[in-house]
């Protein structure tokens, strides 16, 4: 089988990478390390491409920008390719306000010439969309809350398992960077609606893992963890600290695309995270990497929460789980700790 995989010295596209090669498969991927261009050295994937050719057989980079349509196109045609996992983005909530035209122009037209490139050259491939939740803006924060000692959750029963696929998309405060992966996330749906072809959208919630170049404007464990090991200060934008995220660890993900694979849904929509197990607050955080490292996290309060932040998301996987009923996750929130923690102490001890 032939794959591409674009944003290939990523977290979730380097875990594609090596979880496909690992199987025998051709991997193609595709990235121009824009990563340090949104978000400096710090953001720099280098050390992940180099990592990934050491522990690959047939992994072959591209140095392709998926703006360039006539590059894409070039690739697509003489490749053949039967999976396509698009995982290239500009990530940042926060950063995509200072680069509107970029963000858009990586986001959405990336993924239309992505979709395009499919259509034309392998139109049987099943095609995966690295979404996002934040497409559904800030209109999660409608559903009832409670405030707890370290978290908010929800007051009602009915939203136990969190926020579901039938939440809107639309009349609502998004940021710059989810009206750029909502207008992708419509147009793959409407590639696989329209022309019936094998595209699922997946709509991430925190997606975490040892291979993420961590930020502080994308990558909240990941983040965490360096400052906590380096003693750095964290910054803790509004909401008490109290936000909740679920995460889900990177090779979770691609076991997911996996299932679809194998039983594509034309332009089906599927929310895809930790669920409430692997759901944290930020100062539930704190507390687990200091029981697991020791260290006493340092942070600091700002009062100004993100625009257009989520209050209290967990992801409901009971249509992903209901449609591939083999999938589940295997990592739990402790097990993504423990696993970013070693990496990061390994890396920092080498630094």
């Amino acid at each position: 089988m032939k794959v591409l995989v674009t944003g290939s010295s990523g977290l979730i596209g380097s875990e594609a990478v090596q979880f496909y090669d690992s199987q025998g498969h051709q991997v193609t991927g595709v990235d121009n390390n824009m990563r340090a261009e949104f978000f400096g050295t710090q953001g720099d994937t280098t050390w992940n491409l180099q990592r990934l050719r050491s522990v690959t057989s047939q992994f072959e980079h591209c140095n392709i920008d998926i703006r360039d349509r006539a590059n894409i196109f070039d690739l697509f045609s003489s490749r053949q390719f039967d999976l396509i996992i698009h995982c290239a983005a500009q990530p940042s909530h926060d950063k995509a306000c200072q680069i509107p035209i970029l963000d858009f122009e990586v986001n959405a037209l990336g993924t239309v010439n992505l979709l395009e490139a499919t259509r034309q050259f392998c139109p049987e491939a099943a095609f995966i969309h690295m979404s996002t939740n934040k497409v559904y803006g800030d209109a999660p924060n409608e559903v009832p809350r409670v405030e707890l000692e370290k978290r908010y959750d929800y007051a009602n029963e009915a939203d136990f398992h969190g926020i579901s696929e039938e939440c809107r998309i639309d009349r609502c405060l998004h940021s710059l960077f989810g009206a750029s992966k909502t207008a992708a996330d419509v147009v793959a749906q409407e590639y696989g609606r329209y022309f019936g072809m094998n595209v699922g959208i997946f709509r991430g919630g925190c997606l975490t893992g040892p291979s993420h170049s961590g930020v502080e404007l994308h990558g909240f464990l990941s983040y965490l963890m360096k400052v906590a090991i380096s003693g750095g200060t964290y910054k803790v934008f509004g909401y008490k600290g109290k936000q909740v995220r679920d995460n889900i660890h990177s090779y979770d993900v691609i076991q997911a695309f996996e299932a679809f694979r194998h039983s594509p849904r034309p332009g089906e929509v599927y929310n895809l995270g930790g669920g409430r197990d692997n759901s944290i607050s930020i100062l539930e955080s704190f507390d687990l990497v200091e029981e697991l490292t020791g260290k006493k996290v340092n942070w600091v309060y700002v009062d100004q929460n993100r625009i257009g932040d989520h209050i209290c998301y967990i992801s409901d996987l009971r249509k992903l789980k209901s449609h591939f009923p083999d999938w589940q996750l295997t990592r739990s929130i402790t097990d993504i700790f423990q696993e970013i923690i070693a990496a990061e102490m390994a890396s920092y001890a080498t630094a």
